[in-house]
C-alpha cells in the first residue's frame, strides 16, 4: 500500500477507525519472543542466550500465553525438548517462521484494540535500523504472518518504524526520540509533523513527548526503550548517569530536563521518577546499550535486565515500588546485550482482545 493511496484515503486509518495502542500494563493475552539462533551476532554466547531465554520463559508463561517463531520443524522439536525439561509444556506455542534476528520488538507487528475490544496490528516498513546489517527481509515479513496466526485485521505503511522507538500510555501520549525518528537513515523525507502524523494516524496518539537521544552503544539510533518508559498513565521512569564524565551524562540531564516540563495528554505534569545506570558494559573496545529501562511489563511480572552492577538492586528496588501488584525480577543480560539489546527488545505483547 503506497504512502499517497493512504493519505488519499483517511477510513484506511487504524485510528479512523477507533483503534489504539494500549500501554504495555493492559493486560496481555500473549508474549511473542523469536527463538535465538543467529551465530555470527553470538558465536560463543548462542548456549547462554538460550538459557536466557528459558529463564524468561519461566517467568511469563504461568500468566499468559507465549508464542514463539522457529526456523523449521528441527528447531521446533529442540525448542519444546529444552522447554519440556524445564517443566514448561502448557501455554506455549511455536510457529515456524523464518526471522533474520531476534528483536521482533522492532520488526515485529505493534498491536492494536479497538473500541469494541477487536485485534489489529499495524505493519510498519523495517530496514534494520537504518540498513546497518544486511539481512532483514525476513525480519521485515513477520507481521503479515502474524496477522494471519492471529486473525487480525492488518494496517500496513511504507512507512520506516521499529517498536522499541515509542512509548505509549495508553490515553493518547507518545514519547519518542529526535535522534531516531528524525534520521534521515529511516524516512528522510518526513519532518517531525509528518512523523507525528503518522503515528496519530496508525497508534491512536493525539500527544507527543520528543526527548532528544539515546544512550551510548545503542545502534538503533536512540530507542525510546533504553531512556525512558511509561509505567503508569502520568509516571515516567529515566535513565541518569551520576558520572559527569561518561558520555550518557549530557544526553539524559537533557532528557530528565525535557521530562520535568512535560506533560500528558491533558496537561498534567508528569511523575518522573530516575533510573540508574549501569556501568559500561564493553567487550574488544565496543560499549554496548546496557540499561535497566529496557524491562518488560507482563501480566503477573515485571523482567528487569541484570548485569552484574552494583546499581542492580537499587534499580530493582525503584520498579519494584512502582509496581506493587507484580512480581518483578532481574534478569541476567549480559549474554543478549552483547548482540545490542535486551529483554524488551526480544518480546512484543498481544493485548487481550475479543476473538
Amino acid at each position: 500500500m503506497k504512502q499517497k493511496n493512504l493519505k488519499a484515503s483517511p477510513k484506511l486509518y487504524s485510528s479512523a477507525l477507533g483503534y489504539r495502542m494500549p500501554a504495555e500494563w493492559e493486560p496481555h493475552k500473549a508474549t511473542w519472543l523469536a527463538w535465538p539462533h543467529d551465530l555470527e551476532t553470538w558465536p560463543d554466547q548462542l548456549a547462554e542466550v538460550e538459557d536466557t531465554y528459558v529463564q524468561i520463559i519461566e517467568q511469563l508463561y504461568r500468566g499468559e500465553e507465549i508464542h514463539i517463531l522457529v526456523e523449521d520443524g528441527k528447531t521446533e522439536d529442540y525448542v519444546f525438548g529444552k522447554l519440556g525439561q524445564q517443566g514448561i509444556i502448557k501455554n506455549v506455542f511455536l510457529h515456524q517462521i523464518k526471522t533474520d534476528s531476534i528483536w521482533i520488538r522492532d520488526y515485529g507487528p505493534i498491536f492494536l484494540v479497538g473500541k469494541s475490544g477487536e485485534l489489529a496490528l499495524t505493519n510498519w516498513e523495517f530496514n534494520a535500523w537504518g540498513r546497518k546489517y544486511d539481512s532483514y527481509e525476513s525480519d521485515n515479513g513477520v507481521p503479515e504472518a502474524l496477522s494471519s496466526i492471529v486473525k487480525a485485521q492488518e494496517f500496513k505503511t511504507n512507512i520506516i518504524l521499529e517498536g522499541g522507538s515509542v512509548d505509549v500510555n495508553g490515553l493518547g501520549t507518545c514519547m519518542i526520540t529526535e535522534q531516531c525518528l528524525l534520521n534521515p537513515n529511516r524516512n528522510k523525507d518526513l519532518n517531525r509533523q509528518k512523523i507525528e502524523q503518522c503515528l496519530k494516524d496508525f497508534l491512536g496518539v493525539r500527544h507527543f513527548i520528543w526527548l532528544g537521544g539515546g544512550i551510548a552503544g545503542d545502534d538503533t539510533d536512540g530507542h525510546i526503550d533504553d531512556v525512558a518508559r511509561f509505567v503508569d498513565p502520568r509516571t515516567v521512569v529515566t535513565c541518569t548517569e551520576e558520572g559527569s564524565r561518561d558520555e550518557n551524562f549530557k544526553v539524559l540531564r537533557e532528557n530528565l530536563r525535557c521530562l520535568s516540563k512535560s506533560v500528558d495528554q491533558d496537561g498534567n505534569s508528569l511523575n518522573v521518577v530516575n533510573l540508574p545506570m549501569p556501568e559500561k558494559v564493553e567487550a574488544n573496545g565496543m560499549r554496548f546499550p546496557a540499561s535497566y529501562a529496557n524491562f518488560y511489563i507482563a501480566n503477573k511480572c515485571v523482567l528487569v535486565p541484570i548485569f552484574r552492577d552494583k546499581n542492580d538492586t537499587k534499580a530493582l528496588g525503584i520498579l519494584k515500588d512502582l509496581f506493587p501488584g507484580r512480581n518483578v525480577i532481574g534478569i541476567p543480560a549480559i549474554p543478549l546485550i552483547y548482540g545490542q539489546g535486551a529483554i524488551h527488545c526480544i518480546t512484543q505483547q498481544e493485548p487481550i482482545h475479543e476473538t
